[in-house]
């Protein structure tokens, strides 16, 4: 596959690697320009980060996306990520204070302003439920706190990490399951604002429980797909079962690496990769990925090895936070991650790295089929898998696979087309929908030959259901055989794909 063509705007190749690569939006980069050549730079993804500024901004940057997308005429993934439940201290007489190491310091349920010995915790939930010798971790751990009396007004701690604190400074309480909603009031609406605006991905924060994932669903309605991110401990006991209700996952490194160990994440994020990739749902790592280069023009040396690990790993996508939301470098920050990214793949050891994780089939034919197609592509000279799909489950079914050859997914539906943004390997194209057998042959051969999946007598594997356009019936592979002719007699016959 040939690389991003920058010579013709209107035209999109296939990137040449399969990891996706997600960019966080902000000041830096929503502008139109910035946008496109952030894009042009490898960006397959776009998140928009609802914590930060109105939904009116937030409005013009999906839209200058979506035209965008019109633009280079490829459909283009927006994630709007939900803020969460955000745990934050009251406010301080002078706006700060300082908490002496090994003082003594409360919090409590008076709303007067605080001082070096208390603050309010506007959080009147907790009081309930903290015992002695649970952590208390304020401003992303830098105070650390531990519980030595809590009553129904006041929870007494012991400063092991004291420090200077400031107003409404986040708390992060890693040794309890917090009893809040997963959807604040601000999440609700701003989950209503996403899907009206056609978000194709929802990224619900703080996620700790199944059970927090119902909501978000419901209100959802099937407009979009569902991301759970994985950033408090409570989740890990019960992430098997988060997986399977959520439609992808993000390993958010942010809060986990705050609430945990150092040296627990990154064993945490490769067991939470191969358990994703087990239920063949799309996962992301994220947070601190090239954290140099929001100021700096290239990152460390630690940083691309980080990058190459979650790429190593098999993850679906890797992100970009801060980089390009507010650095000064963020279109540098996606050509690195791209390079990166390809720069790994093309490593002959990849392919056996990224298939130390067993994905067994479910007894289905569908999954079954989707097996068949990675066992041929390493069996046979294939070019690449051509799937037809309505829904994009057969694409994920393939990506969990995680064949050798790239695959290009053929749907009628936009926002499929725009949902499978964030599966790995993947090159979606929205286009009119097939109604037989020698129909789906000849627009498979014309669409991979357009779209730069092979060359005259490459061979080309293609999956999709019979009878066409019925959900779920994934059930016909066939390996067909490009010839040289194929778009020039579609060109002759005035065909419209």
């Amino acid at each position: 596959m040939t690389a991003l063509a920058n010579s013709d705007p209107k035209k999109l190749d296939p990137r040449g690697r399969k990891v996706k690569i997600l960019a966080t939006v902000g000041p830096a980069s929503s502008s139109p320009e910035m946008l496109e050549k952030l894009f042009r730079a490898g960006a397959d993804a776009f998140r928009v980060n609802m914590s930060h500024g109105e939904q009116a901004m937030h409005a013009q940057t999906i839209a200058a996306i979506r035209a965008l997308e019109a633009k280079v005429k490829h459909p283009i993934t927006i994630l709007c990520d939900l803020q969460g439940p955000k745990l934050r201290v009251g406010t301080f007489k002078g706006d700060r204070a300082v908490i002496r190491h090994s003082g003594h310091f409360t919090l409590d349920r008076n709303p007067e302003p605080g001082d070096e010995t208390r603050v309010c915790l506007p959080h009147p939930e907790l009081f309930g439920i903290l015992q002695k010798g649970q952590r208390l971790l304020i401003d992303d751990g830098k105070l650390r706190l531990r519980v030595i009396r809590a009553d129904a007004n006041e929870i007494l701690c012991s400063a092991e990490v004291g420090g200077v604190i400031s107003n409404r400074k986040g708390v992060n309480i890693p040794d309890a399951v917090v009893p809040v909603p997963a959807l604040t009031d601000k999440d609700r609406r701003d989950l209503a604002f996403a899907v009206e605006q056609g978000a194709d991905w929802i990224a619900l924060s703080f996620v700790q429980r199944p059970e927090d994932l119902a909501e978000a669903r419901r209100l959802i309605g099937g407009r979009a797909a569902l991301m759970a991110k994985i950033e408090k401990p409570a989740a890990i006991g019960r992430l098997g079962e988060i997986i399977e209700l959520s439609d992808g996952i993000m390993v958010a490194r942010g809060d986990l690496g705050v609430e945990l160990n150092p040296e627990e994440v990154p064993p945490l994020q490769k067991r939470i990769v191969a358990m994703a990739r087990r239920q063949g749902k799309p996962v992301v790592v994220a947070t601190q990925m090239l954290e140099s280069m929001i100021e700096a023009p290239t990152p460390t040396r630690a940083e691309v090895s980080d990058v190459a690990n979650a790429v190593y790993d098999g993850a679906d996508a890797v992100m970009l936070s801060a980089e390009t939301a507010a650095g000064a470098w963020p279109e540098e920050a996606v050509t690195i991650m791209n390079r990166i990214a390809a720069q790994v793949e093309a490593d002959n050891a990849y392919n056996a790295r990224i298939h130390f994780i067993e994905t067994p089939p479910d007894p289905t034919t569908a999954d079954a089929l989707a097996g068949a197609c990675a066992s041929i592509a390493a069996t046979l000279p294939i070019a690449g898998i051509v799937v037809f799909t309505g829904s994009g489950s057969t694409a994920r079914r393939v990506a969990r696979e995680r064949p050798g050859v790239p695959m290009l997914v053929l749907t009628p539906t936009l926002k499929t087309a725009r949902r499978v943004g964030l599966l790995w390997g993947a090159h979606a194209v929205n286009t009119k929908d097939i109604g037989s057998f020698e129909e789906m042959i000849a627009k498979g051969k014309r669409m991979a030959l357009r779209h730069g999946f092979g060359s005259p007598g490459s061979k080309l594997i293609m999956l999709a259901g019979v009878p066409f356009g019925t959900p779920g019936s994934t059930n016909l592979l066939h390996v067909v055989t490009l010839a040289g002719d194929e778009l020039a007699r579609h060109a002759e016959q005035g065909g419209v794909d």
